[in-house]
């Protein structure tokens, strides 16, 4: 009985060791932490990883740049209570379970163009109009 005994106790000795030994190190940082004026519930990021959006519980998406630096806020109601990034990058997908929808956000990332100091010709203050075509077939 006490063989029984001890060769139990060694094999639970030896498993311990082998299974202490066998899990991995993980080496993990903070990178950032940003700070919220409103609790956030959930989050998604986008495919290129250059936009962070933040829903919370007012109804707000706020659209942070990877960095962390607030760059726009969308309302949608407090009736959303998740959001996804869609299958293309400008797309958000924003979820109800009260109202039982998903509604489908498009965004369009408009960037500013520094253009003080460019040559031009005609008069400085003409309209200027660009179309982006993203839709060729």
């Amino acid at each position: 009985m006490k063989r029984i005994i001890a060769v139990c106790l060694l094999s639970i000795l030896i498993v311990s060791i082998f299974v202490a030994g066998s899990f991995a190190v993980v080496e993990w940082d903070i990178q950032k932490t940003i700070k919220m004026n409103k609790p956030p519930v959930d989050v998604a990021v986008s495919a290129d990883g250059k936009q962070i959006f933040v829903l919370t519980e007012t109804g707000e998406i706020l659209i942070y740049a990877a960095d962390g630096k607030l760059q726009d806020k969308i309302v949608v109601g407090k009736h959303i209570d998740q959001i996804k990034v869609g299958p293309q990058e400008d797309m958000l997908l924003l979820k109800s379970r009260n109202n039982q929808t998903i509604d489908i956000l498009v965004i369009d990332f408009i960037q500013k163009i520094d253009t003080s100091n460019s040559p031009f010709k005609g008069p400085a203050d003409a309209p200027v109009v660009i179309a982006v075509f993203s839709d060729f077939q």
